[in-house]
């Protein structure tokens, strides 16, 4: 039997939400290699610059 359209339809987007998800992990584990070792910044400054 053959998938419907709307079937096939989840499942791509299911996919695209999970491919989106892994790029988010891959850019965050880059920025944690690409800072390891440098000073953090305070979270109350941080709140501060963005208006928290």
């Amino acid at each position: 039997m053959r998938p419907s359209l709307s079937a096939l339809h989840r499942e791509l987007t299911q996919l695209r939400t999970r491919v989106e998800g892994l790029e988010d992990l891959r850019e965050l584990n880059e920025s944690i290699t690409r800072n390891a070792g440098k000073p953090g910044i305070a979270w109350e400054q941080a709140k501060a610059e963005l208006g928290i």
